[in-house]
């Protein structure tokens, strides 16, 4: 399954990766931050809804982004 960047404010319609937090292998939680977003306003923490494991990463740090991009591939932990 693909995670999606969120909406990250009003008015913020792209932003640029900064650092991921986790890795392909890493499992995460239901609101665990995975990686830092820098947008016009300010650094931005994006945390994620679900709860599995990530299979891989789809951008890279410096990457510009744009909401509703893909940027991370996951499968449920059962």
């Amino acid at each position: 399954m693909q995670f999606k960047l969120p909406e990250l404010g009003e008015g913020v319609y792209e932003g640029e990766a900064v650092r991921w937090l986790v890795q392909a292998g890493d499992t995460v939680k239901p609101g665990q931050t995975v990686i830092e977003v820098l947008t016009d306003k300010a650094t931005m923490e994006v945390p994620v809804p679900f709860g599995g494991v990530i299979d891989k990463l789809l951008v890279d740090a410096g990457d510009k982004l744009e909401i509703g991009q893909p940027i991370l591939e996951y499968h449920d932990k059962s």
